[in-house]
């Protein structure tokens, strides 16, 4: 009986599965963009998280990730990614204060690769060299998040 309850109390923490929610690819310009595209082009990109509890014990984590590649000299427009990536997380007898960490940096970390290499093979499809994302590192950013709103509240404080 020992055993059972302390296998029920143990925190399980796992994928469920990763999937796509949206994804497209945009190369308007084309083909006269490739005589041009050889170029290193200007890149602009955004990058989104969210997360929502799916029920008691599942969580949805999203990644979306925005990203254009414009001609330097022209600013024509080489193609347009956006991906929207997500996975779906078993959480069961995790601590409460750990939710908000798995959220925004293990839950991400675990989905991101999968997004660059989505996003590799479309521009590699799309006739282009592999647009490949450097690393993220989601705790940096869930920290710098912290500190941001901690600033916000001290200066709402004063």
């Amino acid at each position: 009986m020992a055993e059972k309850q302390a296998t029920d109390d143990t925190p399980i923490f796992n994928l469920q599965r990763i999937y796509v929610k949206d994804i497209s690819f945009e190369n308007p310009n084309s083909p006269e963009v490739f005589a041009e595209a050889n170029k290193q082009p200007k890149v602009k990109m955004s990058m989104d998280l969210s997360h929502r509890k799916v029920n008691d014990e599942h969580w949805e984590v999203c990644i979306k990730i925005n990203a254009e590649t414009r001609v330097q000299e022209s600013d024509k427009l080489v193609f347009e990614i956006e991906v929207e990536q997500a996975g779906v997380f078993f959480f069961h007898n995790i601590p409460e204060e750990h939710v908000p960490l798995l959220l925004n940096v293990d839950c991400p970390t675990i989905i991101f690769p999968y997004t660059r290499q989505i996003i590799s093979q479309l521009s590699v499809d799309g006739g282009f060299m592999p647009f490949t994302l450097e690393p993220v590192n989601f705790n940096a950013l869930y920290q710098a998040k912290l500190q941001e709103a901690k600033a916000k509240e001290n200066a709402t404080v004063q």
